[in-house]
C-alpha cells in the first residue's frame, strides 16, 4: 500500500520491533476528548447535596370505579437558588393506594415519569398527553360535573393542576367581562329549570340539571341560552 508525502522530509528515525509505535495524532485526539466540556440542551437536575428532604404536595384522586382513593405525591426541587433565575419544578412522583390491581402499572407510570422530571427541559408535556388517554370501557364525572376519560387522565389532571401551581404552566382564566355575562347566564338558565334535580352523574347541584357536556373543558355545564350553546365553566361558545 503506496503512502503519498505531501509534506517535506526533514528527518528520518528507524523503530525497532521491541518498541511500540506512538501515534502522536491519537494522543492529542484523546487528550482532547477528555479536555472537552460537555454542553448540554437543558439544565441537569440532580437531587441537592446533603438534603434528604424534598417539598411536595399530596393530592387526593377518587373515582367511582374504585371504592379506594389514589394519593399523588409529587416532590420538587429548586434550580438556581437565590438567583434571578430561580425556579421550582418536580423531581418525583409516588402514586399509592390500597387497590393491588393496578400495582403493576402505577410503578411504571411513576418510574417513567420521574425519569422525566429528573432529565430536565419542558416537562409540561406529560400532562396533556396523559389527560389524552382515554378508557375503552368509558370514563366518569368528577364532583362539579367533569368528565375524566380514564384513571390515567385523572392523573395527568392532577399533574397540570400542580405545575400551575409551581408556575411552570400558566392556567387559562376568563377575564372579568366574561365571567360576569356567564354569571348572567348561569343565574337565567337556574330560574327557567324549574324542574332542576341533583344529578345522578355529577353529584354536585353547582350547574343546571339541564346541561351537557362540554367538548373543550369536559365538564357538564352546557346551557342553551339565547338559542346558542354556552358553556358556563370554560365559556366556550358554538357562536363565537
Amino acid at each position: 500500500m503506496s503512502i503519498k508525502i505531501a509534506n517535506k522530509i526533514v528527518g528520518y528515525e528507524v523503530v525497532k520491533e521491541d518498541e511500540p509505535v506512538v501515534k502522536e495524532e491519537v494522543l492529542t485526539d484523546n487528550q482532547d476528548r477528555q479536555s472537552a466540556t460537555i454542553i448540554r440542551m437543558t439544565e441537569r437536575v440532580m437531587r441537592p447535596e446533603g438534603m434528604e428532604a424534598l417539598e411536595g404536595s399530596t393530592y387526593k384522586i377518587k373515582t367511582p370505579l374504585d371504592d379506594h382513593a389514589m394519593y399523588v405525591t409529587i416532590n420538587d426541587i429548586i434550580l438556581n437558588m437565590g438567583t434571578e433565575h430561580e425556579q421550582r419544578r418536580p423531581f418525583e412522583i409516588f402514586i399509592n393506594s390500597k387497590n393491588m390491581d393496578h400495582f403493576q402499572w402505577i410503578v411504571a407510570l411513576t418510574r417513567l415519569m420521574s425519569a422525566v422530571f429528573r432529565k430536565g427541559g419542558d416537562v409540561t408535556f406529560l400532562a396533556e398527553e396523559l389527560q389524552a388517554v382515554f378508557d375503552p370501557r368509558g370514563g366518569y364525572f368528577k364532583p362539579g360535573g367533569k368528565f375524566m376519560p380514564s384513571i390515567i387522565a385523572d392523573i395527568g389532571a392532577v399533574i397540570e393542576h400542580h405545575l400551575q401551581k409551581i408556575g411552570l404552566m400558566e392556567k387559562e382564566e376568563l377575564s372579568e367581562q366574561q365571567q360576569l355575562i356567564l354569571d348572567q347566564k348561569r343565574a337565567e338558565a337556574e330560574a327557567s329549570d324549574s324542574k332542576r334535580t341533583e344529578s345522578a352523574h355529577d353529584g354536585d347541584a353547582s350547574y343546571p340539571a339541564s346541561a351537557t357536556l362540554c367538548n373543550k373543558c369536559h365538564t357538564k355545564a352546557v346551557v342553551i341560552m339565547d338559542n346558542c350553546a354556552t358553556c358556563l365553566s370554560c365559556g366556550y361558545s358554538k357562536c363565537g
